[in-house]
């Protein structure tokens, strides 16, 4: 750990991880996406940023209690025993690597509005994996490196970002807002229809969690750095997806496919907002793809250091789990070619539901962990004082992610459940080796050893009898 491509994450770094893990690509597409329910999506939001506060800060004690790398996998083990910490990383793995695949994908799109032309099917799939793999090299480079490239990158996202959300307020039109309810049926009707569209925009909370084992003090700055990472993209999300709808016009708003650039072209005029937005939709995207691709390593590390994942996944250089890299990168490169090869649906499309419902294991278990540990009288872990304050945020963090598992969808659960039960053959082949292997430690451990044997034996008799000499 003295390498010098290795250095522990300090509390900016760690917030910049959670920040680049929540703003990833979607955030520029997610006012049109929300625009046909009304202004109603907006208290949508307000509600779900309040439940992604409450999981961020379960995190934060979590973290307290065992600040190790593998964050939930962690928790979920301690908790509720091997099967449950196997589950949690299973589907925490999956859904690294296929979002990957996905935001790598997305980048594609931007990549097109900055440099314009003709684009083939063989250019477009080199971008993806050029966006794939240019965070990989920064994560095999250390933990140096890929906290260098999150704060750069953090930082080029989030000041545009919060410069059109704050500049907007001062362009804001009540009239472009439209009716507070969108459609037919009841507010709340469209209120939880906005919800599921938005619930997944705080995935990355336990990004500084997952890797607290590279954290600098990590019972004290993993807490800190998941609520300010937190609320740092909240205000980005709420006050940028409030100045859009203010600025913009609502029936364009509904139709628009780059609601950002036509909320820049609105407030400046002229149409160099698209070239703006889309440059720093690319930067947001590989920000995102670096933090999400040690995030990809974290979770099977931990989960092997148990016993529970190949021990391959255990290769760590300069701080970063290499091998865990390595494997992410090359399932997310399969996963992207194939969707080349087969179009935008098909196999992509079925894996990609999956992450959203992978997304969700994790955290249900890690809040219920938290629920756990408050509960089971263990004195030695529970502060009295704060009791009902943790068992307050750990019931709502459940509630929030119960809320996002019912948010995903049929297809998207029905999908999820398939691949999590795959899972089981995998934890029944590694749970049978680790058993198999600590059968055969017990074993050498009760055989003495040749020497051991001597020592334990009586002298002949014959030596016995004769004469001692010096």
């Amino acid at each position: 750990m003295n390498d010098r491509h290795t250095r522990r994450f300090g509390l900016g770094t760690a917030t910049c991880l959670v920040m680049g893990n929540i703003i990833g690509g979607g955030i520029f597409l997610l006012p049109a996406s929300v625009a046909p329910f009304g202004t109603v999506s907006l208290v949508a939001f307000g509600v779900l940023t309040v439940g992604a506060v409450a999981l961020a800060l379960v995190f934060g004690r979590l973290a307290e209690r065992h600040p190790d790398t593998g964050g939930p996998y962690v928790y979920a083990r301690e908790a509720f025993g091997d099967f449950a910490g196997f589950l949690s990383a299973w589907s925490y793995w999956t859904m690294t690597w296929v979002s990957n695949a996905a935001l790598a994908v997305a980048a594609v799109g931007y990549v097109h509005v900055l440099l314009p032309g003709h684009p083939t099917k063989g250019t477009d799939l080199a971008v993806a994996l050029i966006a794939l793999w240019l965070p990989a090299v920064a994560n095999f480079a250390g933990t140096r490196y890929v906290g260098l490239v999150q704060m750069v990158s953090t930082v080029l996202k989030f000041v545009p970002l919060l410069f059109i959300a704050v500049v907007g307020l001062f362009f804001f039109d009540p009239h472009n807002l439209g009716a507070f309810h969108e459609g037919s049926g009841s507010a709340l009707g469209g209120m939880s229809a906005a919800a599921a569209i938005l619930l997944y925009s705080y995935v990355g909370v336990e990004s500084a969690a997952m890797s607290a084992g590279e954290v600098r003090d990590p019972e004290r700055n993993v807490g800190r750095a998941t609520v300010l990472g937190t609320i740092g993209s909240a205000v980005v999300y709420l006050l940028g997806t409030v100045a859009v709808f203010g600025t913009v016009a609502h029936d364009k708003l509904v139709k628009s496919q780059a609601p950002f650039s036509d909320a820049v072209n609105a407030m400046f005029g002229g149409h160099w907002g698209g070239t703006v937005v889309a440059l720093a939709a690319v930067v947001s995207i590989v920000g995102a793809l670096n933090g999400w691709t040690l995030m990809s390593a974290q979770s099977p590390y931990a989960a092997a250091k148990d016993g529970l994942f190949p021990a391959a996944f255990l290769t760590k250089r300069r701080g970063v789990p290499t091998f865990g890299v390595l494997a992410a990168g090359v399932l997310a490169s399969a996963l992207t070619v194939l969707n080349y090869l087969t179009g935008s649906g098909g196999v992509f499309e079925i894996l990609v539901l999956i992450t959203t419902f992978s997304a969700t294991v994790p955290y249900l278990l890690a809040a219920g962990a938290q629920v756990y540990f408050l509960l089971s009288g263990r004195r030695d872990q529970v502060r009295p004082a704060r009791f009902a304050r943790d068992l307050t945020l750990a019931l709502t963090a459940f509630g929030f992610t119960f809320w996002l598992v019912a948010g995903a969808g049929y297809a998207a659960i029905y999908q999820g459940v398939l691949f999590l039960f795959a899972g089981i053959l995998v934890y029944a082949v590694m749970a049978a080796r680790r058993t198999a292997r600590q059968e055969d430690d017990r074993a050498a451990a009760q055989l003495p050893t040749p020497r051991q044997s001597e020592a334990v034996l009586p002298p002949a008799a014959d030596d016995a009898a004769l004469p001692r000499t010096t």
